[in-house]
């Protein structure tokens, strides 16, 4: 009987694998070290509110289930945000029909940065509403979820405060547990195919 067990043991691993054969790290430190295993108390994106594109209030609730691409940006920015975009438009075309994926743009300047702006911005960008949130509100709701919680700055950024401007290229993945699974170069589409590969390998979990 106990071969039986064992047996069935094997099938029921097998069957949890991602189709891929690959799984995805966690992260829970500014340094990106990978962990395999997850403990009580292991690093997740805190509750938030902030508002979108749309003036709706968006909270930690309406991500709830669904794997999110973030990443932070500037309307008046000339330099990387502009090719940014462009690589959050591929990964908009990639899963636009895919209501597990939802990619959030924070705007790092959110005093100038309006619903307004949001809605002109968004027009510009092609951005689908469904798919693709603009947020803006606090500035230090932004930096503090910015720095502390999804690392964006990597290891620079944890010991930066609201005045010191956050402007990086970098884009998060998280899980739908809210946890970080990955960080990518969102200039180079290099990084951007790595990014997609693992978004679906996150589906298969």
């Amino acid at each position: 009987m106990k071969y039986v067990f064992i047996l069935l043991a094997g099938i029921l691993m097998f069957a949890c694998q991602p189709k891929s054969g690959r799984t995805l790290p966690y992260y829970d430190t500014p340094d990106f070290t990978p962990k395999w295993v997850l403990s009580d108390d292991f690093h997740t994106i805190r509750p938030f509110s902030l508002v979108n594109q749309n003036n709706e209030t968006f909270t930690e609730a309406d991500i709830e289930g669904k794997i999110c691409v973030v990443d932070f940006f500037f309307t008046s920015c000339p330099g990387i945000c502009p090719r940014m975009a462009a690589s959050m438009n591929d990964l908009q075309k990639e899963f636009l029909a895919d209501d597990n994926i939802q990619l959030l743009s924070h705007s790092v300047t959110p005093d100038y940065d309006s619903v307004a702006v949001l809605q002109r911005y968004a027009a510009d960008k092609g951005v689908d509403f469904n798919r693709w949130k603009l947020l803006t509100g606090s500035r230090s709701e932004i930096y503090d979820l910015g720095r502390k919680y999804y690392f964006v700055e990597e290891d620079e950024g944890i010991m930066r405060d609201e005045d010191y401007f956050l402007h990086t290229e970098n884009f998060v993945l998280i899980d739908k547990q809210r946890h970080i699974r990955g960080i990518y170069n969102g200039l180079d589409p290099g990084s951007i195919k790595s990014l997609i590969a693992d978004i679906k390998v996150l589906e298969e979990e």
